[in-house]
């Protein structure tokens, strides 16, 4: 599913739609890349054009070094996505990606930028609540990989292969480390609506540390939980993403 992306730059994988009325960025979880989001065109409404975000040493990019340093990140993507921040747009980003995408938004407004008209952040705790998990980034190799494997957002076949997980440690490693040496710095609230996804078996980022995301937008706010883990959004896609095309089609900003 794949093919439903078309490559346009290093950074971004578009599936272009001729009736687009809004624009949805989509930031990956640490270790992935635009593949996550590869069965996405197909379940969004038509009017909603999906850019997935595509990071060096991800998937195609695997050979390149990983972005270790939000801020960079964060700069980097700004940049890339400049000529693409046209006309209405949202953000959707899950675990990691959420604080990419939330970082993202209060940089655009710093520079006097366009803002997205919706903030869909996932899996994620808020930025200024302490973090439930223990940090893992630093872990042995082994323990790492158990960790990964307990987490469920790496396939299992992979995880029990040595050799390929001797190749992706690295990209994995500097994500989890952008994102658990995050450091929230205190900025006026955004005024985007804001969105906030979970599952309701989600350890890591259980419901209640995620509803003080309100205090990050004045705009509207609301969350939505699913049944899982975690990786809720793997097994809840369809309706995920039916939630999403009304969120931002509906008029619920």
């Amino acid at each position: 599913m794949l093919d439903s992306f078309t490559v346009e730059s290093p950074f971004v994988r578009r599936a272009r739609r001729a009736e687009r009325r809004f624009r949805l960025f989509c930031f990956p979880h640490a270790g992935a890349g635009a593949a996550a989001f590869a069965g996405w065109p197909d379940l969004l409404p038509p009017e909603v054009e999906l850019i997935a975000l595509q990071l060096p040493g991800r998937e195609d990019r695997i050979g390149e070094p990983p972005l270790t340093d939000l801020a960079v990140a964060v700069r980097t993507l700004g940049l890339t996505m400049r000529p693409y921040l046209q006309g209405p747009f949202a953000f959707f980003g899950h675990s990691g990606g959420a604080l990419l995408a939330f970082e993202l938004a209060r940089a655009l407004r710093r520079r006097g930028g366009p803002q997205p008209a919706h903030l869909l952040l996932s899996g994620q705790v808020a930025p200024d609540e302490p973090p439930v998990a223990e940090p893992i980034h630093e872990l042995p190799d082994a323990e790492f990989v158990a960790a990964l494997g307990a987490l469920g957002g790496t396939e299992s076949s992979i995880v029990a292969d040595p050799e390929l997980m001797r190749v992706l440690l690295p990209a994995l490693r500097a994500d989890f480390t952008l994102g658990e040496r995050y450091e929230h710095r205190p900025e006026p609230p955004l005024e985007t609506a804001m969105t906030v996804f979970g599952g309701y078996d989600d350890e890591r980022a259980p419901e209640h540390a995620m509803r003080p995301w309100q205090k990050q937008t004045s705009g509207a706010f609301r969350v939505r939980m699913f049944p899982g883990g975690h990786f809720y959004l793997n097994e809840q896609a369809a309706a995920l993403t039916e939630e999403i095309g009304r969120v931002l089609l509906g008029g619920e900003q």
